[in-house]
């Protein structure tokens, strides 16, 4: 009988996949087999497993070959192996496309080794991670150096100011490697997470045109990101991911070493503490870097025991949780429950914790500290052995996913195929055998995480067995109609005809009929304790509909059934809310990824000020990446659902006033437009350059946005649409400084474009906000984006009285600080000429006429009062305020200070210009006007009310003043 082929050897599935690689590969193999007897058989299993080194081997047969007689196939590489060989290789290069070219290729051979020495475990995880970490330092450093000496040449040398001798110093750029890089802990295929820095700031000594060195530092960042990230024929070297920096993707790309201290000192936060637990000095100046973390180290490590860690960390695991039921990667060895994130956290939480007190714990790589935790944290020493064998065994599962096509994932393959090059990659006989061994692992690293990160919370309110079962006969049909009549009128429901229906209807609704067995599973587990809770409601009936509208939205994502199934508080607050407003039911039922927001009632009822909103963004899109336009705005649109959700869930509950709820969701609208700002900025300025404001003066960025209406008067409410007008400053004959240039004007106007598709476009998850910008200087006629002066001359010359009412309430919501300053300069000198007073009084009058007309209440609806529109309502008052600005502001400026008409009214009190009873009248008017308002929102009800005797006495108060002012 004639001995096996190796091909013959593998798994039956695997060996179609090997035979068209394998054939054009043997006659290097027939060479390379002389070099090393084994070649054949490890040879076919690489194959089998990794497409990327079958791609690689088949275009280069001839790197079979070289890595057997230079033996790098069978030999550790030395420290500094990889530098060694890449400085040779570009030595004599000075093309920069030769430079990237050979910087992809090197990086090619050597990806082939490492996978074939991981796979055959020639080389074990540590030895593989640090290998790949150690590519990457050389890859870095090595074209940072040859990038930094052309530089030089074109821009002269970075130097430091005179120091006390009058001397100055050259200053290089300090690149920090984060995350896995910084750990040494790179995986077959990381991205790469970077910093740039610098220890000084001052200038280049060119002669003649010298930069500033952090203009000199951002082009040579932007050069090496190009070098390393940018995908060409050849592939690329490393993914850059540079959004870990001080203010993200909004900061700067290289900051100073000054910079960076206050940023951290002033503004950071718990997760940027976790991220600069593995920051290491990578490339540049090694040593200025490492002085940088010896200065950022108390940021890191807290002198005293600091047991917030717990709580940080629980935060980011729960909104990684949320991101993996919203995405479905339940099956991501890193993300998912019991995956490497959660070994990462269990060490990480100890080292912030203790790590100030406690220097031995700090430390980068995760397999240095596990050891340390009996002896330093009391953690049992067979936890630590059960944590570590799993770590190894996720990060090389971790690494025979990768090593598949060198693709960044970490998701477990649901084809056949792939499955069998897993487990032949991770050397068992078949993927049952593999994924019961993964199983035990996951679980492991769960059980552990709950003791050290997440202690489970018993919850002992749940539905009794007895009601349990009587719900679940009910749902299960096996009551008829009397005794299920018969139980819900026991259990609360008054009108039990009508519950009842609504159950059955749901039963018998097509996505019920085509439900998969695992989801109706999950419905019953759920539906009993959702019935006992809208039972004790006050209006069963009604609540009943409006959470089965949700149940309806989620029984194809069942995912949120067991959610809601084992988070009893989390099901006890849909129910409330969904009782208390049926504006919360339809947007959970629109959105019910928002399920997740329930799961905590500490953030729930405790909305953010603007300050944690816009740290909380930041965080959210580190995550997104940069040129992913879809992904951003769902991101956006998702904190907006969310965090209004946060805010409804507080008002419903009366746990904020009218004034509070408007103060927070205009917050919320200012933190997504200064987010969109930001990003619309980057587009346009990667494209075009930036704008001149003056010759050879950058604008900063020069641009505003002026939210008027509610946004202006901070009056938001939940369906508000915004108000919007753009402002630029820049000198309209001067061009933008990039390849692309055009002119400032054209510049901004594309600005403000993208900014409204940003926040217009319907995703998914619907529109960001709708956006109005009528407002604009000749309105829809107008230019989209105005010049400072524009505006300020249309608004002396040419603007309608109304105009300037709607000025009144004018505001700048994002933006440049510098030219908000101006713009409040304009605004308050258009509000502040003296005008004719019987002229200006018969033109608001006027303008008020035409809108009841047009808006308010027709004459036959005798007991209908719009509280917005009609006689004695919101707007009557409004133009009471703005007429008192416009006919007053000249000889009392205070008035044009506040743009709410709260404050407005205290002015205008305050200069006696109304008795201290009717401005009292009209405030609180006000308030309950908008309160009623408010409230029909939450219901989805129109403005228009049948008023009771309070409002009609507020009503005819306010209509006796205007008689009295305004007739």
């Amino acid at each position: 009988m004639s001995e096996l082929r190796p091909l013959d050897q593998l798994p039956s599935l695997l060996q179609p996949v090997v035979e068209k690689s394998w054939q054009s590969l043997q006659p290097a193999c027939a060479q390379a087999q002389l070099l090393y007897a084994a070649l054949e058989t490890e040879l076919c299993q690489v194959l089998a497993i990794s497409d990327f080194v079958a791609d690689q081997l088949t275009r280069r047969p001839e790197w079979l070959i070289q890595l057997l007689e230079q033996g790098d196939l069978l030999q550790r590489y030395t420290l500094t192996t990889y530098a060694d060989r890449l400085t040779s290789l570009l030595a004599g290069i000075d093309d920069e496309l030769q430079m990237q070219q050979q910087l992809r290729r090197f990086r090619q051979y050597e990806m082939v080794r490492l996978i074939w020495r991981d796979l055959m475990r020639h080389a074990d995880m540590r030895e593989t991670t640090r290998d790949l970490s150690r590519l990457a330092d050389a890859c870095i450093d090595r074209a940072l150096d040859w990038l930094y000496q052309r530089a030089c040449k074109r821009w002269g040398i970075p130097m430091s100011p005179e120091d006390a001798q009058g001397q100055r110093h050259p200053v290089q750029l300090v690149v920090l490697g984060m995350g896995k890089l910084g750990a040494d802990e790179l995986n077959l295929s990381s991205d790469i997470d970077l910093m740039f820095c610098f220890s000084a700031k001052g200038e280049t000594d060119h002669p003649n045109n010298p930069l500033e060195n952090q203009d000199f530092f951002i082009r040579l960042g932007q050069k090496l990101i190009q070098a390393l990230d940018n995908q060409t024929v050849e592939g690329f070297v490393f993914r850059v991911d540079m959004r870990l920096r001080p203010f993200g993707s909004a900061g700067p790309l290289a900051i100073s070493f000054s910079a960076m201290e206050h940023y951290y000192q002033e503004q950071g936060r718990d997760w940027e503490r976790y991220a600069m637990i593995k920051a290491r000095p990578v490339a540049g100046d090694l040593q200025a870097g490492e002085q940088l973390l010896q200065q950022l180290r108390p940021f890191v490590y807290r002198k005293y025991i600091d047991f917030s860690a717990f709580e940080s960390l629980r935060e980011m695991k729960r909104m990684i949780n949320h991101e993996v039921r919203r995405k479905g990667l339940e099956q991501n060895v890193k993300l998912g429950s019991g995956g490497i994130r959660e070994v990462e956290f269990i060490a990480q939480a100890f080292q912030l914790i203790r790590g100030g007190r406690d220097r031995v714990l700090q430390q980068r790589e995760l397999l240095n500290i596990l050891p340390l935790l009996p002896e330093h944290v009391g953690m049992p020493d067979t936890a630590v052995a059960e944590l570590t064998e799993a770590y190894v065994f996720l990060r090389n599962t971790e690494h025979a996913i990768q090593a598949i096509a060198d693709e960044q994932t970490q998701e477990l393959p649901s084809d056949p195929v792939g499955q069998a090059r897993i487990a032949l990659a991770m050397g068992y006989a078949d993927w049952s055998t593999f994924q019961q061994q993964l199983t035990e692992h996951r679980q492991a690293v769960s059980r552990h995480f709950a003791d050290v990160i997440a202690p489970a919370d018993a919850d002992a309110d749940t539905v009794e067995v007895t009601d349990e079962a009587e719900w679940h006969s009910l749902l299960t049909q096996e009551l008829d109609d009397d005794q299920a009549l018969t139980l819900l009128r026991r259990k609360g429901f008054s009108q039990a005809e009508d519950a009842l229906k609504l159950l059955q209807d749901l039963q018998q609704s097509r996505a019920m009929q085509m439900l998969q067995q695992v989801a109706k599973t999950r419905l019953l587990q759920v539906l009993p304790a959702l019935l006992e809770t809208v039972a004790g409601c006050d209006n069963p009936e009604v609540t009943l509909e409006r959470v089965l509208q949700l149940i309806q939205a989620v029984l194809r994502r069942s995912a949120y059934l067991v959610l809601l199934a084992e988070n009893p508080a989390a099901l006890r607050q849909l129910v409330q809310l969904c009782s208390a407003s049926a504006w919360f039911a339809t947007l959970l039922a629109k959105q019910p990824v928002l399920l997740d927001e329930l799961i905590d009632p500490r953030t729930l009822f405790t909305p953010p000020d603007k300050s944690r909103l816009q740290a909380e963004l930041q965080q959210q899109l580190l995550r997104v990446p940069e040129e992913d336009v879809e992904q951003l705005m769902e991101t956006l649109r998702y904190f907006r659902h969310a965090h209004v959700l946060r805010v409804a869930a507080s008002d419903i509950t009366g746990a904020l006033p009218l004034m509070k709820v408007s103060d927070y969701l205009t917050w919320l609208a200012e933190t997504l437009l200064e987010a969109v700002l930001q990003s619309a900025w980057k587009t346009l300025t990667a494209r075009h350059g930036v704008p001149m404001r003056a010759p050879g003066e950058p604008c900063d960025p020069d641009f505003i946005v002026v939210g008027y209406g509610k946004l202006g008067g901070i009056e938001l409410s939940y369906g508000s649409d915004l108000d919007l007008v753009f402002i630029h400053d820049a000198d309209p004959d001067l061009n933008t400084d990039g390849e692309k240039s055009v002119p400032n004007p054209v510049f901004f106007n594309r600005l403000g474009q993208k900014m409204i598709h940003l926040l217009n476009t319907f995703t998914p998850s619907g529109q960001l906000y709708e956006i109005d910008m009528r407002l604009r200087p000749s309105g829809n006629s107008g230019l989209l984006v105005s010049s400072l002066s524009a505006f300020e001359k249309y608004q002396q010359q040419e603007a309608w009285t109304w105009e300037h009412q709607a000025l009144v309430r004018a505001r700048v919501v994002a933006g440049s600080p510098a030219l908000t300053r101006r713009f409040e300069e304009a605004r308050a000198k258009v509000l502040m000429r003296q005008r004719d007073s019987a002229a200006l009084l018969e033109e608001v009058r006027s303008m008020r006429e035409k809108m009841r007309t047009h808006l308010a209440s027709p004459a036959s609806a005798e007991d209908q009062f719009d509280l917005k529109q009609d006689r004695g309502g919101i707007v009557d008052i409004e133009f009471m305020v703005q007429y008192w600005v416009l006919n007053h502001a000249w000889e009392y400026p205070d008035l044009v200070t506040y743009t709410d008409n709260i404050r407005i009214l205290d002015a205008i009190e305050a200069r006696q210009l109304l008795s201290a009873e009717d401005a009292e009248t009209l405030r609180e008017a006000y308030r309950v006007l908008r309160s009623v308002g408010h409230r029909q929102a939450l219901q989805e009800q129109s403005n228009s009310v049948v008023a009771d005797a309070q409002l009609n006495a507020y009503r005819q108060r306010v209509m006796a003043i205007w008689q009295q002012v305004m007739e």
